[in-house]
């Protein structure tokens, strides 16, 4: 029996905290124990991003899992979106990825997901889970414990990610890529193989110690390093990924970093070129381009939660082909309706060979007709009462106001959506306009006094 304790690593969507503080391999070992008695399954695909601490946490967790009777599918070092696809291709019955994405050195987690790679959050299972952790609550162990299977053989994950595009049209385009050392690396040398591009990799090696810096592109001074090298190698597409690279950041060729928002509607506006009329699943956060786009490609704009849970559990709903957010999470239906870093990429070097038009050309149409903020955070002592100070300064104008995460508040001209974060008590802010990006500058500045607070970040 095992006694109970506390955890804090159990978060809305996944688990993730500091190492051992929040997470240790007595916490792994018992989810590998508890996911086997709560979800029944025979067969558990696992893999781990480059942090110091995940192979431990991997041996502990395979540990769990196999005196619980499962045989472990161990895909060793990988990228979260090649659990979301071994889970999917090999038919197992959950899959488990150690990562901590883009948090900061010693912090480490896990994503779980069922069987045909569905996502385990708060309210579909990780609260039973945490719920067994906590009290020791497992099935006894079997008298047989389960095998370990080693499949580090990308083989069918890179074919499958050739599938999105015809190689054939591709020109050789010299491409900028920055694992950051993160994790992608070895699948960016694997595709370099098989693709006609230039792809000049820097910071390729997987490396814990982030020599670097966290690969985590959202963050301003984390571009500089992949903008300096795209210009010192006359690169025409830049791309740079967070740890476990299920979000990719593109940079055009003069080294512009673009907004993950439009990319939303370039990449729906390809897919609905492929799947002619087919819906698209978009967050509420930044949406009047993405709707445009679909609306003007043939397509269905369907709006969603912010989340992967909620936009992956609305693709199915919908059969929608393809889901992106601004936060540069983009979902395909045919890779289980997960999210992916590396389909993104592959399908603008299509566009861009296709076309002759550079990334710049390709966006600066629509980054014109929709200026926007891209995410702002404040930092603030009440989120929902924030919130409706707001909203109660706007209501006199009559917007229109949609609730479906945190409030969206629509005039004529512009729009903003302002939500609270699921982790910190922090305040999302995105404003957008129709062709005014003076506008969106005087609208931050108003909406930031009425906060009465400072940027956290941008």
């Amino acid at each position: 029996m095992h006694s109970p304790i506390q955890t804090r690593c159990f978060k809305a969507y996944d688990i993730r905290g500091q190492v051992p503080a929040d997470l240790n391999d007595d916490i792994a070992y018992r989810i590998g124990r508890a996911l086997v008695s709560e979800l029944h399954g025979k067969t558990y695909v696992v893999g781990r991003d480059m942090r110091l601490e995940s192979p431990g946490l991997a041996a502990a967790l395979i540990k769990g899992l196999t005196e619980a009777g499962a045989d472990v599918l161990d895909l060793g070092l990988c990228g979260t979106e090649e659990v979301y696809f071994g889970t999917s291709h090999l038919k197992a019955d959950g899959g488990i990825m150690i990562t901590a994405s883009h948090n900061p050195k010693g912090y480490n987690g896990m994503k779980l997901v069922r069987e045909h790679s569905k996502p385990i959050s708060g309210d579909t299972g990780l609260e039973a889970i945490r719920t067994r952790v906590e009290a020791g609550d497992f099935a006894d162990k079997t008298a047989t414990a389960g095998k370990v299977i080693e499949a580090f053989d990308k083989t069918a994950y890179i074919d499958h990610l050739l599938t999105y595009i015809d190689v054939k049209t591709l020109k050789p385009l010299k491409v900028l890529a920055d694992p950051g050392n993160g994790a992608v690396g070895p699948t960016i040398e694997l595709l370099k193989k098989k693709l006609p591009l230039d792809i000049i990799v820097i910071n390729g090696e997987p490396d814990g110690n982030f020599p670097n810096g966290v690969p985590n592109p959202l963050l301003p001074e984390n571009r500089e390093l992949t903008r300096s090298a795209l210009l010192e190698h006359g690169a025409d597409l830049g791309i740079a990924w967070d740890g476990d690279f299920d979000r990719c950041f593109f940079f055009d060729g003069t080294g512009r970093f673009i907004e993950g928002y439009y990319l939303v509607g370039l990449l729906a506006e390809m897919l609905l070129k492929k799947h002619p009329g087919s819906k698209i699943i978009h967050d509420p956060r930044l949406t009047w381009n993405t709707i445009e786009q679909v609306e003007a490609a043939g397509g269905v704009a369907i709006q969603s939660k912010t989340g992967h849970a909620f936009i992956k559990e609305r693709m199915r709903l919908e059969d929608a082909v393809y889901g992106g957010e601004m936060s540069a999470h983009h979902y395909f239906r045919d890779f289980a309706y997960c999210d992916s870093g590396n389909i993104p990429w592959l399908l603008v070097a299509e566009l861009m060979s296709v076309s002759g038009k550079s990334l710049a050309q390709l966006v600066d149409e629509r980054i014109e007709a929709f200026p926007c903020s891209g995410e702002i955070n404040y930092q603030v002592e009440d989120v929902k009462g924030s919130i409706e100070k707001i909203l109660a300064h706007y209501l006199p104008q009559s917007p229109h106001v949609d609730r479906t995460d945190g409030i969206s508040v629509e005039f004529k001209e512009w729009r903003f959506s302002l939500r609270g974060s699921n982790t910190e008590p922090l305040l999302r802010l995105n404003v957008e306009s129709r062709g005014q990006q003076s506008l969106v500058n005087d609208k931050v500045a108003e909406i930031e006094s009425l906060i009465g607070g400072k940027a956290a970040s941008h």
